[in-house]
């Protein structure tokens, strides 16, 4: 068994953890069991620079770290991509080292997830489809340009709350992917951890013609990398399946 933790801010998507393990624990590989812990911090659930700073904080991530130790994680993961993209490339980096240091275990957060998904598909253009503010999704554009990825269009549908973000429908998450397209892209990038996308990876897939990547699939995907564990799971979208040349 192989226990990844998970520190979620607030309440709004997070059953998109149970339904990766699930769907992990289904992938036929010779490897162990696949264990998803999910523990919450508190804050304003507010997209603005401020407040993502202060639910960012190295205190509130020790504090996560500390309510994961009972799961004893292999590696634990700040789910939160705006309360990491937020502190810039170099900020986030600490971030990520300094939750290592006190979890004890190695550490990432989803802002660096994108970037090291991005990079193993060898996918170097994409689309933005953000829920954030404009101000924000900025920042995120900005984040993915500080690691050589190109963005070659950007769309803010300016939510300012998770707790918004989390009522979406699977309709109204569709759509927002699909419509916010690029003919130069090669993926759609969906940033927030506040949405609900795992099981609806397949139709945007399929609508767009070439992958996407959300917010809580590649924080899942980046939580097995740092542990070195791989599942095959084609609801999962491309990012979980062979790549064309056969690598995985």
């Amino acid at each position: 068994m192989t226990t990844i933790g998970f520190i979620y801010p607030d309440h709004a998507a997070e059953d998109d953890y149970p339904l990766a393990e699930q769907l992990l624990g289904g992938a036929a590989v010779d490897e162990g069991d696949i264990r998803l812990a999910v523990e919450h911090i508190y804050g304003t659930d507010k997209h603005a620079v401020a407040e993502l700073l202060d639910l960012g904080s190295e205190a509130r991530l020790a504090d996560g770290a500390a309510l994961l130790a009972k799961h004893e994680p292999a590696a634990v993961i700040w789910a939160c991509t705006s309360g990491s993209f937020v502190y810039g490339w170099d900020g986030a980096r600490d971030q990520a080292d300094r939750l290592a240091a006190v979890a004890g275990v190695p550490a990432s957060s989803t802002s660096f997830a994108f970037v090291h998904a991005a990079r193993a598909m060898d996918i170097k253009r994409v689309a933005v489809a953000a829920s954030y503010p404009d101000d924000i999704a900025r920042l995120f554009a900005d984040f993915l340009g500080a690691g050589d990825i190109e963005v070659v269009s950007m769309a803010s549908a300016d939510i300012v709350t998770a707790a918004e973000v989390g009522a979406m429908s699977p309709d109204a998450v569709v759509e927002l992917a699909v419509s916010h397209d690029h003919p130069d892209a090669e993926a759609v990038l969906v940033p927030d951890t506040a949405m609900r996308t795992l099981g609806e990876i397949n139709a945007v897939e399929a609508a767009l013609g070439k992958p996407v990547l959300t917010a809580n699939q590649v924080t899942v995907w980046e939580g097995l990398r740092l542990t070195g564990q791989h599942r095959l799971v084609r609801s999962l979208g491309a990012l979980f399946r062979p790549l064309p040349d056969g690598r995985a």
